[in-house]
Order: C-alpha cells, then sequence, then structure tokens
C-alpha cells in the first residue's frame, strides 16, 4: 500500500490550505494525519473512521481543521483553515487497516512521504 499526499506549501497567517492522501490499494478502518514540526516528535491532527465518518481530532486544530474522506476514490483530506506559524510542519498521511480510529501513531500500519506545510507570520 502507498499513500501520496499533495497539497502543502507555503501560506500567510490566516490562510488555508487543502491536503490530499489517495492510497494506491486496500481498504482501511481509519486513515488520519499526523505532523512534524522542526525539533519535535510526531503528533496526532485528526483521524476518520472509513465506515462511518466519524472525525476525531487534536485540541489544536478543534474548529480550524476539518478531515474528511472519500471512500470512492480511497483518498482522505485535510482541509486546514485559519492558519498560525505553529501549525509549520511536514505533514504525514496515515492508514490503519483493522480497529477503531485512533490518536497513536502506533495504531497505524501505514504511513505517506510528508507534505511539507509553512505558515509564515
Amino acid at each position: 500500500v502507498q499513500l501520496q499526499a499533495s497539497g502543502g506549501g507555503l501560506v500567510q497567517a490566516g490562510g488555508s490550505l487543502r491536503l490530499s492522501c489517495g492510497a494506491s490499494r486496500g481498504t482501511f478502518s481509519s486513515m488520519g494525519w499526523f505532523r512534524r514540526a522542526p525539533g519535535k516528535e510526531r503528533e496526532f491532527v485528526a483521524a476518520v473512521s472509513w465506515s462511518d465518518g466519524t472525525t476525531y481530532y487534536a485540541d489544536s486544530v478543534k474548529g480550524r481543521f476539518t478531515i474528511s474522506r472519500d471512500k470512492a476514490k480511497n483518498t482522505v483530506y485535510l482541509q486546514m483553515n485559519t492558519l498560525k506559524p505553529e501549525d509549520t510542519a511536514v505533514y504525514y498521511c496515515a492508514a490503519r487497516g483493522i480497529g477503531s480510529a485512533t490518536t497513536a501513531d502506533s495504531g497505524y500500519d501505514y504511513f505517506g512521504q510528508g507534505t511539507q506545510v509553512t505558515v509564515s507570520s
């Protein structure tokens, strides 16, 4: 299984970006997004249950980010609004084969290559 993320870039604070991540094949119980800022550990951002679309968010992005999925395209999206400089990071999409959506990166079976998001002040 390959996960291909895209949509990152440079944006000013207050701006928006939309990340996409397509899976080459397979079925999943959930997909999610994680990020790693310079000098920090990878952290959970958002996840969505593939079957019913239930969503989960880190407190730091609630109300600003929206995760969604297109089952027909095997693709997950992350709409990021009101971006802040502290959102600057490499964003990774992840897929979990079996089990409920989780915030722990150890719970995911596959990770994409990452896409850089840079928010300038």
